[in-house]
């Protein structure tokens, strides 16, 4: 049987199939490590904590870098069937680095917008996450393995132990999930004038997730990285 293509998008919804917008896999990511991940991650966590944390309450952080800049994103937006709506996307090259962590079970964050994303800039960002680590708490901070992310000359503060993510493994970080709500609600169909004016729309793109709780958790809450705290 031979069907439309209108008609077959009619059967799909009726069946509870919406369109979707896809979510990064890379094409060498390897889902049985993954799910190992996950089934070890209590081990993993306790595998980093140095022997002065082993009894103080332990959060469970989340960490990344987003790159924003003047060659933006589109996204979709509201218009009536049949249209072709345009959007204006710039073609210069000024950008800059939101490094943005998230403590999904406290609703806490910390994020700085940086010029460079690099091991002395990293630096700064774990400073600033230090700060917002419950007192007489201690943090293990995710994160990928980027060279920077796994420096010698990295400074990390004493109450954060880092744990790196398997290689390619973005479906494991949760701030993946921030950059694509940030994209989607702040920061896409954007002509951005000069540096300042992209560093102004990422910081109030990300107070714009920050101060509201219910989303950060929504959006960053993991159960297989609870942790008894």
């Amino acid at each position: 049987m031979t069907m439309h293509e209108r008609t077959v998008g009619k059967q799909l919804k009726a069946l509870g199939f919406v369109r979707l917008s896809v979510r990064f896999h890379h094409h060498t990511s390897d889902p049985e490590t993954q799910e190992a991940f996950k089934k070890t991650y209590a081990d993993k966590v306790e595998s980093v904590l140095p022997e002065a944390a082993r009894d103080k309450p332990v959060e469970v952080w989340f960490q990344d870098e987003a790159r924003i800049g003047q060659q933006g994103t589109l996204t979709r937006i509201w218009a009536r069937k049949g249209t072709r709506p345009r959007g204006p996307r710039d073609c210069r090259y000024k950008w800059a680095y939101i490094f943005g962590a998230v403590c999904p079970a406290r609703a806490r964050t910390a994020a700085l917008v940086l010029p460079h994303a690099n091991a002395e800039m990293l630096s700064l960002h774990l400073a600033e996450i230090s700060q917002q680590v419950a007192p007489g708490s201690h943090a293990v901070l995710v994160l990928d393995g980027a060279g920077y992310h796994v420096a010698e000359d990295l400074a990390v503060p004493h109450n954060i132990s880092l744990l790196v993510l398997p290689p390619y493994a973005p479906e494991l970080n949760p701030i993946e999930n921030v950059w694509q709500y940030l994209r989607q609600n702040k920061l896409a169909i954007t002509v951005f004038d000069d540096y300042e004016h992209i560093v102004d729309a990422c910081c109030k793109a990300w107070n714009f997730f920050a101060n509201d709780k219910a989303v950060v958790v929504s959006v960053t809450g993991r159960s297989w990285a609870a942790v008894n705290g």
